[in-house]
């Protein structure tokens, strides 16, 4: 059932905010692009995470057009189950509203986007949250820092192109703060070491674990795939790290998912080098 909703109005017309229900649940575990193959790709991995995170307080909301059809979406969490520490804060794990000419369309521009930060904020603020963190990349992309600062955010931390914000909603809550990258050894295997950290929340980011994992298979015996499941706090913590792929210790991307051939050139150029130098370095 709908717990609460909304009216809104914007250039695409008449929408509703509602909560996740079954009704929209496929289209919220695809990132609401159901009509993308390459979500297939993706494997299962946000499904499975779904199932433990919701019945450790996510929440999920929804604007939906007359048609009943999903236009964008906000998902938050406490602040425990994110990559950021905190105490009585919640935290967007991400907002996106449609930007594809597939399926409903572009909406982005028209506020949606605002409508949707409001709500989770009002609902946090009714769960007793003291605040609202958020994170946001210094790159021209989606979930951009300046977007939440022109709303209200400020920065507290950041880690290379990405910066933590955060809106208190009460005197005396206390700033979060990213929970600290450790590095990653690499063992003397003469092998090309890819590591994937994984929580399992962003379709994206299965993305590139699940083409990164057929890139390693496809190579051979040289290559050796490890795999890490950051979805357990206490590993999050000790691994300071949520959702990448390391090639040799170093991140297989930078922005947007790479293709699956450019995820194999990486690594094949990687085990080339290997192979000449006849040695792991």
């Amino acid at each position: 059932m709908w717990q609460r909703w909304r009216h809104s109005e914007s250039a695409a017309g008449p929408i509703r905010v509602v909560d996740l229900s079954e009704r929209y649940l496929g289209s919220y575990l695809v990132c609401l692009e159901d009509w993308s193959s390459e979500m297939d790709e993706a494997g299962d991995h946000k499904a499975r995470w779904f199932e433990k995170a919701r019945a450790q307080g996510l929440r999920v909301k929804l604007a939906v057009d007359a048609d009943d059809r999903p236009l964008a979406m906000v998902q938050y969490v406490p602040i425990e189950l994110s990559p950021a520490q905190g105490e009585d804060l919640y935290m967007i794990l991400c907002i996106w509203v449609h930007g594809h000419r597939e399926g409903v369309g572009d909406v982005q521009g028209r506020g949606i986007g605002t409508t949707l930060l409001t709500a989770a904020e009002e609902d946090a603020r009714a769960l007793g949250a003291k605040g609202m963190a958020a994170w946001g990349l210094h790159l021209p992309v989606w979930m951009k820092a300046s977007w939440f600062k022109k709303h209200g955010y400020r920065g507290v931390d950041r880690i290379g192109v990405r910066e933590l914000v955060w809106k208190p909603f009460v005197a005396g809550a206390r700033e979060p703060r990213w929970i600290q990258e450790q590095p990653v050894t690499i063992g003397d295997t003469g092998k090309v070491e890819v590591t994937a950290f994984q929580t399992g929340w962003c379709p994206a980011a299965n993305l590139v674990y699940e083409r990164a994992r057929r890139a390693a298979d496809e190579l051979g015996s040289d290559v050796h795939f490890t795999t890490i499941d950051t979805s357990e706090r206490e590993t999050m913590i000790r691994c300071g790290r949520s959702d990448e792929v390391l090639v040799d210790g170093r991140p297989l991307q930078r922005a947007a998912p790479p293709s699956y051939e450019a995820v194999r050139r990486k690594i094949a150029r990687r085990l080339r080098r290997r192979r000449l130098r006849g040695t792991p370095g």
